[in-house]
């Protein structure tokens, strides 16, 4: 059963989205074809709009969480965008720690600051991602930004960082920052345009990309024409998950007009700034999932069984979607939490198959409320992460 504390803060706003994802009648999937999506309603859960899932509040009153992966033992590391801090999450303590390092009641614990790190617009303490082989090399990777460039570092915790690659542009928007290992093992990172859109279709430059590399920050074995960029024609890559199938699926934060999500594929242009949305130009790969940015604002993204969830800033909620075993979308994207918590940035698998997820009112864009930002928890029904 849950802790008294933490069923107070849960919501039962229903059963078996995620556990089963059963969104009604669903247009059937021809030929590994992404079905054409109706658009999302935007009407608030309040109002009935809302599909159903249980949310356990983790952590509260962080600056702007930002990156978030898990070590061995289940606790997460997370960064906060607007601190410098790298912090320890976990399931123990009440969700009601007042502020990080208030005392072991709580779940929060800082790990260090990251020294050098340059604050302002998107940029500042952004990914960060948990070696496939820490147990035996300790090594941890953040994403972050400086007065030159935004770049990739390793570190041990507690450790000094050292930069893997820099040079990534820098810009007041479109920073990237996301990380991620693949099934391969392989350290994926997905960067912005940083501001400006011509660099994200320029092959020479790490801006709008997603690069994949060793962790010594080399380009990966197998990367297109040899360089450490996978895939480019992005506007600002912040989410990265693999389903079942290690299928890839990255979201492209938009500009004023639509935010995607891709199945990502080796040295695929994916059209910013050319095209956005289903512009069904041959030159480019539609899109597996898009909504116009107001509605939306798809940030992080992640996959728990057969259910893909992504995180929107702008649109306030999550999108869930069913995903077919060829990697395609089954029925329309149901909306989560609208407005319930404001702005969510993050949402990760965790181990035990809940999804955890950040919320990102206190980055200058949101209306914070007394206890943001927060880190939330939802609960596959039936799953090894349930809460009763």
């Amino acid at each position: 059963m849950i802790a008294p504390a933490r069923k107070a803060a849960a919501l039962a706003l229903a059963v078996g989205l995620l556990g089963g994802c059963s969104f009604g009648p669903p247009p059937p999937d021809e030929s590994g074809a992404p079905p054409k999506l109706p658009t999302p309603s935007v009407t608030p859960s309040g109002d009935g709009g809302d599909a159903q899932a249980a949310v356990e509040v983790i952590a509260r009153n962080l600056a702007v969480p930002w990156g978030l992966d898990f070590l061995p033992d289940g606790t997460a590391l997370v960064t906060e965008r607007d601190s410098d801090r790298l912090l320890k999450v976990s399931l123990t303590g009440d969700g009601a720690s007042p502020s990080p390092g208030a005392g072991p009641a709580g779940p929060v614990s800082q790990v260090q600051t990251i020294p050098g790190v340059a604050r302002g617009g998107d940029g500042g303490l952004l990914g960060v991602a948990v070696s496939p082989n820490y147990q035996t090399d300790r090594s941890v990777f953040i994403y972050y930004s400086t007065a030159q460039d935004n770049r990739v570092a390793k570190l041990t915790l507690g450790g000094t960082p050292q930069p893997i690659l820099t040079g990534i542009p820098y810009g007041a928007t479109g920073d990237g920052g996301r990380l991620a290992f693949g099934p391969d093992g392989y350290l994926y990172v997905g960067t912005g345009d940083a501001g400006d859109p011509k660099l994200a279709a320029d092959p020479k430059s790490l801006a709008g990309k997603i690069l994949r590399l060793t962790p010594d920050g080399k380009p990966a074995p197998g990367n297109p024409g040899g360089t450490v960029v996978y895939a480019g024609g992005f506007r600002d890559v912040e989410g990265l998950a693999w389903d079942r199938a290690k299928r890839m699926y990255a979201t492209d934060l938009g500009g004023t007009s639509w935010d995607e999500i891709n199945v990502i594929a080796p040295g695929q242009n994916y059209g910013w700034p050319a095209v956005q949305g289903r512009a069904g130009d041959a030159r480019y790969p539609d899109p597996l999932l898009s909504w116009p940015s107001d509605q939306a604002g798809c940030a992080g993204v992640g996959v728990s069984g057969t259910a893909l969830v992504t995180a929107c800033l702008a649109g306030t909620r999550l999108y869930a979607v069913q995903l077919t075993d060829s990697g395609t979308a089954l029925g329309a994207p149901q909306p989560l939490l609208s407005k319930k918590f404001g702005r969510l940035r993050t949402v990760v698998a965790a181990p035990d198959g809940s999804l955890w997820i950040t919320t990102s009112n206190r980055d200058g864009q949101g209306t914070p409320g007394p206890d943001d930002d927060q880190i939330l928890r939802i609960v596959p029904e039936g799953g090894a992460g349930s809460l009763s």
